[in-house]
């Protein structure tokens, strides 16, 4: 099993490197004073939600260092995918994304339909945040640690269930990957978000789910979940309370959610490179760093280059479960 996800790893990463090898032959148009008017910043989840408030804290320092007005636009609908197809198609070199992880890497291979190619029709900028989810399991659940409660959970096979925000999501994918490497057998119960996931979990109909830190963390503090570890390689600064699940024996476990600015691939190439630096050193300036933590990332603030990669990777990583575990869209 583990031998076959790694050809199919292996299959996505070459396809990967071909499509973001692309990113920079762009010719590199002549630049002249930009911005010449509003940028907008394109969020395709409702005001209030996590990505709209990340992109509303990096709008006001943005517009301080281009000395134009920048505004948050909500575009909202298919997990982020409408407001992606928006940015994808613009045209006018003043419109970009701060998009989540399926937008920009799986979103065309869990639906070919797709009216955009997130390695095609867009231009990494910055990888702004990143952040672990948390394998949480009711109060009661057997097994004194993580390895024992896993061993149950193989025990128990397919009688249990446990929860995602969707088919397709990193909550549900980052499941699967775990099935494959550790042999337990729950079954998936889709639901419309996180918070209703939890919701389940609490009334007893789930018995286990990946949840973002904040949620979960809310929920284990009250004493009314209990936390199996993070999905990171290590333990985050976000919850480093938490053990991550390579300590209870998964071997190479590493899955984040994560946030990013993205931008229109015909976007001239000096204009990238000079937002990719202001986004990173606007992530990364103290004040700026404390704000994010307190939604719920831990900063990266990453060159162009680095979101690529990290693109190229996940693509290749959420690929390959889909592809070994047979994932399609509802």
């Amino acid at each position: 099993m583990h031998r076959k996800l790694l050809q199919i790893t292996t299959i996505f990463i070459a396809a990967c490197a071909v499509a973001t090898g692309a990113i920079g032959q762009k010719d590199a148009k002549p630049v002249q004073a930009w911005p010449t008017r509003t940028v907008r910043i394109v969020v395709g989840f409702p005001a209030g939600s996590s990505p709209d408030l990340t992109a509303r804290t990096l709008a006001e320092p943005l517009a301080k260092a281009l000395g134009q007005l920048v505004i948050v636009e909500n575009k909202v609908g298919a997990g982020g995918n409408i407001a992606a197809d928006y940015v994808a198609h613009a045209t006018d070199d003043h419109t970009l994304g701060l998009m989540i992880n399926g937008n920009l890497t799986i979103a065309k291979l869990l639906n070919p339909k797709l009216p955009y190619d997130p390695l095609k029709d867009l231009t990494p900028v910055s990888l702004i945040g990143v952040s672990p989810l948390v394998l949480t399991a009711p109060v009661g659940s057997p097994g004194a640690s993580a390895k024992d409660f896993l061993a149950a959970a193989r025990q128990a096979g397919d009688t249990w269930s446990y929860g995602s925000p969707g088919v397709g999501t990193v909550g549900h994918i980052g499941m699967e990957l775990l099935k494959s490497k550790t042999q337990i057998k729950p079954v998936h119960v889709p639901y419309p978000g996180y918070p209703q996931v939890a919701n389940a979990m609490l009334g007893g109909q789930l018995q286990l789910s990946m949840l973002p830190p904040a949620l979960a963390m809310a929920h284990i503090k009250a004493g009314k979940l209990r936390a199996i570890g993070v999905t990171s390689s290590g333990r985050s600064t976000l919850v480093p309370e938490l053990p991550s699940l390579a300590e209870a024996g998964v071997q190479g476990f590493n899955l984040e959610i994560w946030n990013a600015i993205a931008a229109p691939n015909s976007l001239p190439q000096p204009v990238v490179a000079r937002l990719s630096a202001l986004f990173s050193t606007i992530a990364r300036a103290p004040d700026m760093r404390q704000k994010l933590f307190q939604q719920g990332w831990q900063v990266v603030g990453s060159s162009a280059e680095g979101l690529a990669k990290r693109i190229q990777l996940d693509t290749a990583l959420l690929g390959g479960v889909i592809a070994l575990r047979g994932i399609q869209p509802d």
